[in-house]
């Protein structure tokens, strides 16, 4: 693999709406649980630090393995259980660079969006653990170079591109003096 494949500059994603990473693959049913685990609740003032132990309950080794910008790929409802707003804030300082999926757990999908976190929904049977993306969030294509396959999803809005490539909600509404579509 390329080692430049995965490095995503912010100027890149902002001017193309386009990422890239390695796919790291999970199953159905990643709770907010797997992906914030509660015995580590005393650490959730200190994100940085939370984020090491991102999908720990799910795969023990992910938080020392994932690269900037590589994309977490699992199958449906994904972000179920409680509402912790950080699960999607941890994955993000972490490295992840999207999230996609066959369905999200409804709060889970807004918190990533007010993060700053893309969250795609798309059929992901296909895509392997280990395979590289480039997703074109303008034009609605996952592309797996390694399987040269497409896979589409409903291409994102541009207020909603603007929203992620600004950092979230907060900092789009900070930037923009308000929300500006």
């Amino acid at each position: 693999m390329n080692d430049n494949f995965t490095d995503n500059t912010k100027e890149e994603q902002d001017k193309k709406g386009m990422l890239k990473g390695k796919a790291f693959k999970f199953g159905d049913d990643i709770s907010t649980d797997l992906i914030a685990p509660g015995r580590y609740f005393h650490l959730r003032s200190n994100l940085p630090e939370l984020a090491k132990h991102v999908l720990e309950d799910a795969d023990a080794e992910f938080a020392k393995k994932i690269s900037r910008g590589d994309i977490v790929v699992a199958g449906k409802n994904f972000g179920l259980g409680s509402s912790r707003e950080h699960a999607p804030a941890i994955m993000k300082i972490a490295g992840v660079g999207a999230v996609l999926a066959s369905s999200f757990a409804r709060i889970f999908f807004r918190n990533s969006i007010n993060v700053g976190l893309p969250v795609l929904v798309c059929d992901t049977s296909s895509i392997q653990d280990g395979d590289r993306l480039l997703i074109d969030l303008k034009k609605g294509i996952v592309k797996d170079i390694d399987r040269d396959i497409e896979i589409k999803f409903a291409p994102l809005p541009d207020v909603m591109i603007k929203i992620l490539s600004d950092g979230g909600l907060v900092e789009h509404i900070t930037k923009n003096r308000g929300f500006n579509l």
